[in-house]
């Protein structure tokens, strides 16, 4: 078990080479998202289990999480929220059962969004969907700069939660999965 301090500290310490490391990957957009993503996800594995190299598993996470987001990146829906499922892109280069497990996995993540509590939604799309600095959302709903990462990061918390438990039954009903 790790308190949020020792990660956090961790974190503060590493955060330049982390950003760096991350900038290579993904180029400049997403470095700040990732980094927090990085972080949430070291702080919950410390709460599972003893991290015996905090900075070593920030990099790897982090490292991760930003080929991810290359990877992902042609997986994405077009258009706002709203038309959710209407339009995907479709690559030819990927097999047919890899974009249709990455198009549910994008519709359980936007139905994970939209049972986020309405304050904490209303951030976390602002910031994920619409892509707007935590200052212009805290001008423009009139609350904290610290409140907006509070609910950006309790957003991504309960949207990982779901995802993890939506991806369970696939996991455990499934006779062939690759990961």
């Amino acid at each position: 078990m790790r308190d949020e301090r020792g990660v956090a500290s961790v974190y503060l310490a590493c955060r330049n080479v982390l950003a760096k490391t991350v900038r290579r990957i993904v180029g400049s957009h997403e470095v700040e998202d990732i980094l927090q993503e990085a972080f949430v996800r070291t702080f919950e594995a410390g709460e599972r289990t003893v991290i015996r190299d905090t900075r070593a598993f920030l990099l790897r996470t982090a490292t991760n999480l930003a080929f991810n987001h290359v990877t992902r990146a042609g997986h994405r829906l077009t258009g706002s929220m709203e038309g959710i499922g209407e339009e995907l892109l479709v690559d030819d280069s990927i097999a047919p059962d890899v974009q249709v497990d990455a198009d549910r996995r994008f519709l359980t993540f936007c139905r994970a969004v939209g049972a986020l509590p309405d304050q904490c939604r209303r951030v976390f799309v602002l910031r994920k969907v619409h892509g707007l600095s935590q200052e212009e959302i805290a001008t423009q709903l009139g609350i904290a700069e610290s409140t907006v990462e509070k609910h950006i990061a309790k957003g991504l918390l309960l949207c990982r939660q779901h995802m993890l438990q939506e991806a369970v039954p696939l996991r455990h009903g499934s006779t062939k999965r690759i990961a």
